[in-house]
């Protein structure tokens, strides 16, 4: 077998739909032959499924010397493009009315960072959760999982002098830290620190009377327990206000059929619940490894 200059992986299924596509850019000037049905391609992070009785692969380079994907049929027309410098997707979907999509890849999550105030959660995740935060002229929020303490930084860093943070985490040396950095940037006195499991901090803070208390919560913990943590605080947060979840991409692997481990399968079903769940209004952001905000209603 041929070798790529990118990486492919391959798995065919029975499908009737005849398509067709070319690899722009293969090594060696080759020319290849999969007497296959159905083809899943990845190309570094970006996948596509596509069809073909005959799937054929040949060498080509476009003029910009772009890697590319082109796939073709009567219902459908799909074309992905990456390359160092200009790196994207565009796809179109008659599902969803022929609308581009584009999909952030190395070249363009770049330019967003470059293009981004806040310096970890990732960088522009922390800038949306702060302007989430200031937007909801929130004083009173809750972070499930701290680490080391950057995205409740910039949480703190916008809350009002008089706001309050409570920041529950598990890992000791984590919240030391967390707190020495809290203590640099001034914002310490915004923060009460809960050290153990979250989910005891929340059902205590709910005995203490605190429901319907919080305007903003964040979380970005043990992914098998999302589902405990968002029944908590959907009694803590106000009617109105926000709950985050971190990881709802989970890498993509919530899309990878032939991916099931446990923390996998719990974001998956934890979705689909969301999805379903009329107490609040979502909307899942493809921002870092995807967040889903939830508004209480």
């Amino acid at each position: 077998m041929a070798n790529f200059s990118l990486s492919l992986s391959l798995s065919a299924h029975h499908n009737k739909n005849k398509e067709s596509y070319s690899i722009i850019e293969c090594t060696g000037g080759c020319e290849m032959h999969f007497p296959v049905v159905n083809v899943r391609i990845r190309v570094s992070a970006i996948t596509a499924v596509v069809t073909s009785s005959t799937v054929k692969a040949s060498s080509e380079r476009c003029s910009s010397g772009h890697l590319g994907l082109r796939t073709s049929n009567r219902k459908s027309n799909q074309f992905l493009r990456r390359c160092s410098t200009n790196a994207f997707v565009v796809v179109n979907d008659e599902k969803y009315g022929n609308k581009q999509v584009i999909s952030v890849t190395p070249c363009l999550y770049d330019y967003i960072l470059a293009n981004t105030r806040e310096p970890e959660v990732s960088p522009d995740q922390a800038q949306l959760l702060a302007m989430l935060v200031q937007i909801l002229k929130a004083e009173r929020c809750i972070e499930v999982g701290v680490y080391t303490g950057y995205s409740s930084l910039a949480i703190a860093l916008v809350l009002p002098e008089s706001g309050h943070l409570v920041a529950c985490e598990r890992d000791a040396k984590s919240l030391e830290i967390a707190k020495k950095y809290y203590e640099r940037a001034g914002v310490l006195h915004k923060v009460d620190v809960r050290y153990g499991l979250a989910a005891d901090a929340l059902k205590s803070m709910i005995l203490n009377g605190e429901a319907c208390s919080y305007d903003f919560a964040f979380v970005d913990a043990e992914k098998r327990m999302n589902q405990e943590y968002f029944e908590l605080l959907l009694q803590l947060v106000k009617t109105g206000g926000l709950i985050v979840i971190d990881n709802v991409l989970w890498h993509g692997k919530v899309v990878d059929p032939m991916v099931n481990d446990a923390k996998t399968v719990s974001i998956r079903n934890f979705n689909k619940r969301l999805l379903e769940d009329k107490r609040v209004n979502i909307s899942m952001v493809p921002i870092g490894d995807g967040m889903t905000i939830c508004q209480k209603r």
